[in-house]
């Protein structure tokens, strides 16, 4: 029998759940001549910005047991480079599939300006906000934590385009379900869940941080608990769809996470330690479901 993958994210029928999270997987073109992108079910683009950024200083990277610290600090050539060289390219290379420009910014004017750039390029077809930035009007607050930030952002974007829009959402609040109400509220069309939790490691030979930048992202295989319990309570408020993200590396955590409410999956650092992570997954999925009983990835969402 022939196991059905594909899923509905957002209007758009993606071939299978699996899908590199934005930041774990280059541009998006660098692994074209190694496997092909095309068994993918949609690509996450690198985090974007209005403008240019180098980033954090080095060391960026610091691994520590069930996963990894990273404060690269969203490197990348600034949305008009996203738009007119990143994103052809990787079209190019993967024609079929689905690409999610993930966009951040430092006020709420900036998130529009991103959105509208966005919103003229025909080879993005969704676009992912990432609201863990901090808010440099607000003290540096950043606008995942609070639901009137959240709401702000979120109309910004949705006002500057007409693309799917996913909101990003951070694990740093007291109730995710308040933040995600916002953004539902304010016309996101689904919500990723989670972004990384803060984290420090200490050389305590130079009696320094590990990282420049003193603390990180951590994530990794131990983030997969909190990962799903958020993903649960989220998809269990809002009535739009969710997709997982956080310690996700086997078939098998695919299908946790889209039994705890995900509509589709991203794999984030399990590329960096393995750059053949996604195809790999998605080449366990269909043995996984026949001897679990599915019949289609579909029927399961949510059924825990």
């Amino acid at each position: 029998m022939v196991r059905d993958t594909s899923i509905n994210l957002c209007g758009i029928r993606l071939k299978n759940p699996v899908i590199p999270a934005s930041g774990t997987f280059g541009s998006g073109y660098e692994l074209s001549e190694a496997f092909d992108l095309e068994k993918l079910g949609a690509i996450a683009l690198k985090g974007t910005t209005l403008e240019p950024r180098f980033g954090n200083p080095t060391p960026r990277i610091a691994e520590c047991t069930g996963g990894l610290l990273n404060a690269v600090g969203l490197q990348n050539p600034g949305i008009d480079a996203l738009v007119s060289e990143v994103a052809p390219k990787v079209r190019s290379c993967a024609p079929g599939t689905p690409l999610i420009a993930n966009l951040s910014g430092f006020s709420v004017e900036e998130f529009g300006l991103c959105c509208e750039k966005a919103e003229k390029c025909k080879e993005i077809d969704l676009i992912e906000i990432n609201i863990s930035c901090p808010n440099v009007h607000k003290g540096g607050m950043s606008f995942g934590t609070d639901p009137a930030a959240a709401a702000a952002v979120t109309r910004a974007a949705r006002k500057a385009t007409r693309k799917p829009l996913l909101v990003k959402l951070t694990p740093l609040v007291t109730d995710i379900t308040a933040i995600a109400r916002a953004c539902e509220d304010e016309g996101a069309d689904a919500l990723t869940v989670i972004n990384t939790l803060p984290g420090m490691r200490i050389d305590i030979r130079r009696r320094k941080p590990v990282l420049a930048n003193r603390t990180g992202g951590f994530s990794g295989p131990a983030l997969l608990p909190v990962a799903l319990r958020l993903v649960n309570l989220v998809a269990g408020a809002c009535k739009i769809p969710v997709v997982g993200c956080g310690g996700v590396t086997s078939a098998q955590d695919v299908i946790e996470m889209m039994m705890a409410g995900a509509t589709a999956v991203q794999v984030g650092s399990a590329n960096l330690r393995d750059p053949f992570a996604c195809p790999s997954i998605f080449d366990a999925l269909p043995g996984l479901m026949e001897e679990l009983g599915i019949e289609k990835l579909e029927d399961i969402i949510g059924i825990v």
